[in-house]
């Protein structure tokens, strides 16, 4: 068999696997919709119920205002994207869940702030000094303004972000957090991710919005890029005002997932400002890094929590498998290789994706389990409650169906003929070269590099090396040079096999 007709059953492998993947994706976005759909919805009161038991039950009626927007958020977001999900009862019970929060969300208009949790018909019960509702408020308001065009929406939005950003920029005192004396002063990740996030949100095709944040989305950047700390060898989830490395369990505190949320985040923020460098630094610091460490290697699955000295962490589910974390990983793995190529990322969600389908899938009663033990096993069998509802999963599969989507658009590459007898001999790497340089015009000559990887650097490996080693440009077939950069990986995967 030709090298050429190899590889090009290679690849007509790898799309059949990812056509597999899509498939399975779409399914279980079906159904975990519908799960919600039948169970979540409050007809009397408007809103949600997330504390849903297994079969779908509710067995708390308190109403967690970041889980309202983030369940508004996702049903705007399904029937924007996703032409089957453009159903009038899924934009009604949005802009129901969506008037649910203007009318009970803040605790004393117009004051901004929101309470955290309300019963059900809507009174406060209990607020968090933090920016999280208010930033999952801010999502839900601008999502309907896009799918209804009610400007009131869009206000909301804007408003209440102007609002986070003086809290997080110049000052936190109207989330009523009192600065102690004794107290560090520490910058958790997740603010600078979150707005990051919004900015991303409020920005997207709206220039004008996205001109206005666009250094706020610098500052959050950066702010985020400061926390690979320790020579570039750990991400920490706090680090203090000023970027350095905290003392005590505060500063070896480690969260995989949310660094591996932080990557996809900056990923996209990083594409957008046309910037290869820092992609290639995301992928590396904020995909790899974190999955290195975090993954159990005795049975599978992101740790919850880590210590970064490897000393025992102090909380109690620091050894749990979780459902979040491994959403966030596939997003995070497959836009990391939608973008780069790199067939290290692509096995990457393969193995989070299958780990995570085999032990966080309710096949019997649908959605997934959200809380497993070390070992795997199901040690909760709730599917929603004050942290857990219809965000993580259903925005998981939306965003890798859209991916696996676009990764299968490109065409299929046709195979290669079979060589005639009379073939001649195939020239050396030196003699192709100079045969290349004198067919192209004098004016458009770009010397080529040793090293066909889409993130190798002044020809030499790139930053992966440890996972992936460069292929020369000699060992490729002269077929695949020329195929876009994702059709590139089952090739090099069959070169390493």
């Amino acid at each position: 068999m030709s090298g050429g007709l190899r590889v090009w059953q290679d690849m007509e492998k790898e799309r059949e696997a990812l056509q597999t993947w899509k498939e399975r994706v779409e399914q279980e976005l079906d159904r975990v919709v519908a799960f919600w759909m039948e169970h979540s919805h409050d007809q009397e009161h408007g809103g949600f119920f997330t504390c849903l038991g297994r079969d779908g039950q509710v067995y708390d009626d308190l109403k967690y205002v970041w889980l309202q927007g983030r369940q508004v958020w996702m049903y705007c977001r399904l029937y924007r994207k996703l032409e089957r999900f453009r159903s009038p009862e899924l934009l009604d019970s949005a802009k129901a869940g969506g008037e649910f929060l203007l009318r009970y969300a803040r605790v004393a208009p117009p004051g901004k702030k929101c309470a955290f949790a309300l019963t059900r018909d809507g009174r406060p019960v209990k607020v968090q000094r933090t920016i999280f509702s208010e930033c999952f408020y801010t999502m839900a308001m601008n999502e309907l303004w896009r799918v209804t065009g009610e400007a009131h929406y869009q206000k909301e939005a804007v408003e209440m972000m102007d609002q986070i950003v003086y809290w997080v920029r110049e000052d936190p005192s109207g989330l009523g957090r009192p600065r102690l004396p004794g107290a560090l002063a520490s910058e958790s990740m997740a603010v600078p991710m979150m707005l990051l996030n919004l900015v991303d949100q409020l920005g997207e095709a709206d220039e004008e919005l996205a001109g206005n944040y666009a250094e706020l989305g610098d500052w959050c950047a950066q702010r985020i890029l400061r926390h690979v700390q320790r020579d570039g060898q750990a991400v920490l989830e706090n680090v203090s005002e000023d970027g350095e490395e905290l003392s005590g369990c505060l500063g070896r505190h480690q969260n995989p997932g949310h660094a591996l949320e932080a990557g996809w985040f900056l990923l996209r923020y990083a594409i957008r400002k046309g910037d290869p460098k820092l992609r290639a630094h995301v992928i590396n610091k904020f995909l790899l890094l974190p999955f290195r460490s975090g993954w159990d290697p005795d049975h599978g699955g992101l740790f919850y929590f880590q210590d970064a000295d490897g000393l025992c962490p102090t909380q109690l589910e620091w050894a749990m498998k979780l459902w979040w974390p491994h959403s966030e990983a596939m997003i995070a793995f497959l836009m990391g290789y939608s973008d780069s190529g790199d067939p290290a990322l692509l096995h990457l969600f393969y193995q989070v994706a299958e780990y995570t389908f085999r032990q966080f899938r309710d096949p019997e009663y649908g959605e997934w389990f959200g809380y497993l033990n070390q070992e795997g096993k199901v040690a909760l069998t709730i599917k929603g409650g004050p942290f857990k509802g219809c965000f993580h999963v259903p925005r998981c599969l939306a965003m890798c169906e859209e991916m696996l989507g676009a990764l299968l658009s490109h065409p299929a590459p046709a195979p290669a003929p079979a060589p005639a007898p009379a073939w001649p001999p195939r020239c050396r790497l030196g003699e192709r070269r100079q045969l290349t340089a004198r067919l192209r015009p004098a004016g458009n000559r770009v010397p080529r590099r040793r090293y066909e990887h889409p993130q190798c650097e002044a020809g030499g490996p790139n930053e992966h090396a440890a996972l992936q080693s460069a292929v020369p440009a000699g060992e490729l077939p002269d077929e695949i040079l020329l195929l876009p950069r994702p059709f590139l990986a089952p090739a090099l995967l069959h070169r390493r096999g």
